[in-house]
C-alpha cells in the first residue's frame, strides 16, 4: 500500500510557452479547468514519499551488454517515474528533436558534435517540466558519489528529456524529484528492462488526439548482429496511435460504433470525424487528410556526424509506429548513443545500415510499450444486490489529493458519486452525480473509459485496482 501523503501549503510558479499554452487549450475539453488564482494551492510533500526502485516487470527485456546499465523509479502513490540509463564509461551522443512541445537538459551541447565523448547518463522522467530535476540530480549523483568531480576534464554529463503525465491521467501532482532519480541511478543493472507501465512510463497514454486514452508505457529491443549490437529504448507517451506492422491499431478505448478492426489510415482519413462523438468509420469516397523520448545505443564507433544521422533516421521510422507523430502537442525527443566498442571497419556494417537495422527494433520497442489494458467497463457479471444500509455504510467524503476529492452518498437504494475538488475524477465530473452500478467485484460507471471502484473495510477507496490504481481515505469523521 502506497505511503500515507502528507499535505503542506506551499505557492506555485508555473512557465508558461506557447506550445504548453496551446497543448492546455487543446486539452480543455478533456478535463475539468482549475481557477487561475494566485494564491498558494495545497500539494504533497513529496518528502514522505517512499521511492521504488527496479520493480520486476510482468514483462521484461533481457540482453547482454554490460556497458550499458539501467535504473528505475517509481512512486506509486502517483504513479509516475524515472528511467536512467547509466554508461560504463563516458561516451558519445547526439540528439534530434521533433515534437512541438519538448522538454530537454543539455541538448544544445550534444548538437554542437565535439569528437571527445562527455556523456555519463540518459535520463527519461515522467513530470513534465518538473522531471527535469530528474536529469541534473542524475548528474549531482556521479559527483556526490565521486564518479565524477568539479574539475573540468572530469565534469559529469546527463542528459534527458520528460513526457506530460498529469492531467486526466491521475489525481494528483506527484513528479519524479531528485530523491527518486538518485536512487534509480545507484541502483542501475546490466541486461535488465521492465516492459509497459513503469519508470518514466507508469502513467504514460496513447491515442488522445482520437480519444483513445488508451494506457502505454516503456518498451525496448535489442538486437546483435556478430559483433554489433543495438538497443532501442522509448517511453511512448504519444497524441496519436500505435500501430502494428499490419496498420492495426493495438490500443485504443473505442468510441460505440467504431470499426471493430480498427487500422491507422481509418483514424486520420476520418478527420476531423473520427475524432467526434458518433463517428462510425471512414466514408470510402471521403476526401483523405500525428511526447514519446526515445534511446537508440550501439556499440559501434561512430563520427558526430553519423551518430547525428542515426539520430535522424530512426527519429524518421519511428512515424511508421505512431500515428500521427511529432505533433504540435508533443515532445518527441531521440537520443542516439555509441558506446565504441566496436571498429565500423571490422563487422562490415555501414552507418546507414546500423540506422536502418535500429529503426526496426524502435518499432519492435513502441510495440512492447503497450501493455495490457483494463478490461471493458461493461457490468461484470450479475449485479449485486446490496441493502440500502449496505450502501450508507459506503457513503462520505475521499480525498485523493489536495486536488482532487469524491462525495459517495446513497440515495433511493443506489450510490452516487460526485467530485467536490478541481479535478473531476475520471469519469465522474465535478458537480455532477454518477451512479456507481453494483457489479461482481465492486462498482462500476459504466462508459467508454475504465472506472472500477472498489471500497475496503478500513475506508479505502481503490479506483481501476492495478498498475494505475488511485487510493483515497474516507475522511475519519464520517468512519461507522
Amino acid at each position: 500500500m502506497p505511503a500515507k501523503i502528507r499535505l503542506t501549503l506551499r505557492a506555485s510558479v508555473a512557465p508558461f510557452a506557447a506550445p504548453l499554452a496551446l497543448f492546455g487549450a487543446f486539452m480543455a475539453p478533456l478535463e475539468a479547468q482549475e481557477s487561475a488564482s494566485p494564491a498558494p494551492q495545497p500539494t504533497i510533500d513529496q518528502s514522505t514519499l517512499t521511492p521504488r526502485i527496479n520493480v520486476k516487470g510482468e514483462r521484461e527485456l533481457n540482453f547482454d551488454w554490460p556497458m550499458l546499465k539501467i535504473g528505475t523509479g517509481e512512486y506509486e502513490e502517483g504513479p509516475t517515474g524515472v528511467t536512467v540509463f547509466r554508461f560504463g564509461r563516458k561516451v558519445a551522443g547526439a540528439v534530434d528533436v521533433r515534437g512541438g512541445a519538448p522538454g530537454t537538459v543539455n541538448s544544445d551541447f550534444l548538437n554542437l558534435g565535439y569528437q571527445t565523448p562527455d556523456l555519463d547518463a540518459v535520463v527519461l522522467s515522467g513530470g513534465s517540466w518538473y522531471g527535469l530535476e530528474s536529469v541534473t540530480a542524475v548528474d549531482s549523483a556521479l559527483k556526490d558519489d565521486g564518479e565524477r568531480s568539479g574539475y573540468w576534464n572530469n565534469i559529469g554529463l546527463s542528459v534527458g528529456s520528460i513526457i506530460y503525465d498529469f492531467g486526466d491521467r491521475r489525481l494528483n501532482e506527484i513528479y519524479p524529484d531528485k530523491k527518486l532519480a538518485q536512487a534509480a541511478v545507484r541502483a542501475a543493472q546490466p541486461g535488465l528492462f521492465p516492459l509497459g507501465p513503469h519508470g518514466a512510463g507508469s502513467s504514460a497514454q496513447t491515442g488522445g488526439l482520437f480519444g483513445c486514452n488508451a494506457h502505454s508505457g516503456q518498451g525496448g529491443a535489442f538486437r546483435q548482429v556478430g559483433d554489433v549490437k543495438i538497443a532501442a529504448f522509448t517511453i511512448v507517451n504519444a497524441l496519436g496511435v500505435v500501430v502494428d506492422r499490419d496498420g492495426q491499431v493495438v490500443a485504443c478505448n473505442k468510441d460505440s460504433g467504431w470499426p471493430e478492426a480498427l487500422k491507422a489510415t481509418d483514424l486520420v482519413n476520418g478527420l476531423p470525424g473520427s475524432r467526434k462523438p458518433g463517428w462510425t468509420g471512414v466514408d470510402k469516397n471521403g476526401m483523405r487528410k500525428n511526447t514519446t523520448v526515445s534511446l537508440v545505443v550501439t556499440n559501434v564507433k561512430m563520427t558526430p556526424a553519423e551518430l547525428k544521422r542515426l539520430a535522424v533516421q530512426v527519429h524518421t521510422s519511428m512515424a511508421r509506429g505512431i500515428q500521427p507523430f511529432s505533433t504540435a502537442f508533443d515532445g518527441d525527443v531521440l537520443w542516439a548513443v555509441s558506446t565504441a566498442e566496436v571498429d565500423p571497419l571490422e563487422p562490415g556494417f555501414a552507418s546507414v545500415d546500423i540506422a536502418t537495422i535500429a529503426g526496426e527494433a524502435m518499432w519492435d520497442a513502441i510495440l512492447s510499450s503497450v501493455p495490457e489494458q483494463p478490461f471493458n467497463q461493461a457490468v461484470e457479471g450479475k449485479p449485486r444486490k446490496l441493502s440500502t444500509a449496505d450502501l450508507k455504510a459506503l457513503a462520505g467524503e475521499y480525498r485523493f489529493s489536495p486536488i482532487a476529492s469524491l462525495r459517495i452518498s446513497e440515495e433511493g437504494g443506489k450510490l452516487y458519486g460526485e467530485a467536490t475538488d478541481r479535478r473531476a475524477i475520471f469519469a465522474i465530473p465535478a458537480g455532477e452525480k454518477r451512479e456507481l452500478v453494483p457489479d461482481a467485484r465492486g462498482f462500476v460507471v459504466p462508459g467508454r473509459y475504465p472506472m472500477r471502484l472498489t471500497f475496503a473495510s478500513d475506508g479505502t477507496l481503490v479506483i481501476n485496482p492495478g498498475p494505475w490504481e488511485q487510493r483515497a481515505m474516507r475522511n475519519a469523521s464520517q468512519g461507522n
